[in-house]
């Protein structure tokens, strides 16, 4: 297998085993940053679809000969190179053990979606659970500190991602600009995007909730009350939680030399006509937009979408049983979240369960290096 992807093998005359050596040239494009995963200072450099490239970012941050890079394959017909980064001595032998075993025993013909396939070989999650298990990162100085800090890398060939493991929601949510400017902003920016996480869950179906009984309203609030709209509240939310997704969609297909003109027909057309014609009102889409937009503060997408998708379940509750589809909804987020396992079968939300008062402070509260230590 490793003959026929392209590694040289080196025999000499008098001893049993050969020497293999891994001298293979690909096409690749620069490790330029990556789209997704930019940050405001920091490193430049992301993944390629290259794994000897992207091992090479990583040895480049850790010169230390406990760095191991354990090469394997998986794929019948594919043969795709892993490649299952960790620090000897600090990662859980248990779970190094535990994933490789794994890893070898995929029965796949190829890893057709790289990652994603591996993913959902390794550990298969639940239909119905849309928490992401595992973090990918584009960014090797991600990667880097993760694998320091006793996690495990893995890197699959052709892919410009890691997927770093055991992953916890807190491990998820965390982003390369925390640690890259000083500890009070580096708190403040953990605790706006903790905001404005939660003000993405709850802020629609609580609107829906006071536009279906105006009375709740206390009075500083009376101001957003709503005249009788031709579409209700309900069917308006959902029409624009499509659009939204259709917007996106349209954006990734478009050229970028016509992105701009199509923001500035959705502007007009779905944001100026749509509440002129009586379809949407203006604080329906007023709310929306800023659910949006607190949609593009998460990194990852599977992160974001599950937030959506309990919004969408929270906006159907609301709707059918009032005050108390409202507070089914929210022990159904509370639940979804808490009821997750990593794939070293750990608590999905420690440090919260189990409760670890220190730990859980430094998710939010980020110290300097000195005092962390």
């Amino acid at each position: 297998i490793q003959l026929l992807s392209g590694v040289s093998c080196l025999f000499i005359d008098g001893y049993n085993k050969c020497l293999t050596i891994d001298c293979r040239t690909y096409p690749a494009r620069g490790v330029s940053e990556p789209e997704k995963d930019k940050v405001m200072r920091g490193s430049r450099d992301g993944f390629v679809e290259t794994l000897v490239f992207n091992t090479a970012l990583i040895r480049r941050r850790i010169r230390d000969p406990k760095l191991i890079m354990e090469i394997l394959t998986a794929g019948e017909s594919s043969h795709t190179d892993i490649a299952m980064c960790y620090m000897e001595g600090r990662a859980d032998k248990k779970l190094i053990e535990k994933i490789r075993k794994r890893i070898q025993t995929v029965e796949v013909d190829a890893l057709s979606m790289n990652q994603e396939s591996l993913a959902e070989c390794i550990f298969p999650g639940k239909w119905f659970n849309p928490f992401p298990k595992f973090k990918f990162s584009e960014r090797p100085d991600t990667s880097a500190a993760s694998i320091l800090e006793g996690n495990i890398v893995i890197l699959v060939d052709n892919s410009p991602s890691a997927m770093i493991l055991p992953s916890s929601v807190f491990d998820i949510i965390e982003e390369a600009d925390d640690y890259y400017f000083p500890p009070i902003t580096g708190t403040y920016l953990r605790l706006a995007r903790a905001a404005i996480t939660v003000l993405s869950l709850l802020l629609t179906p609580l609107f829906l909730l006071y536009a279906n009984n105006p009375t709740m309203l206390p009075d500083w609030l009376m101001f957003t009350k709503l005249d009788p709209q031709y579409v209700p509240i309900f069917w308006q939310l959902l029409i624009l939680e499509l659009a939204i997704d259709g917007l996106k969609i349209a954006a990734i297909n478009t050229p970028s030399t016509l992105n701009t003109p199509l923001s500035l027909i959705a502007a007009i057309i779905i944001g100026e006509f749509a509440v002129n014609t009586g379809w949407f009102a203006e604080q329906t889409m007023l709310y929306m937009a800023v659910v949006a937009i607190a949609n593009f503060t998460h990194e990852n997408y599977e992160l974001a979408y599950s937030i959506k998708f309990l919004r969408l379940i929270s906006l159907v509750l609301v709707q059918l049983f009032n005050i108390w589809g409202f507070i089914i909804g929210i022990l159904i987020t509370i639940l979804t979240i808490a009821l997750n396992k990593t794939i070293a079968q750990t608590s999905y939300i420690y440090p919260l369960i189990p409760f670890d008062f220190k730990k859980f402070m430094l998710r939010f509260f980020r110290v300097s290096i000195n005092k962390r230590k």
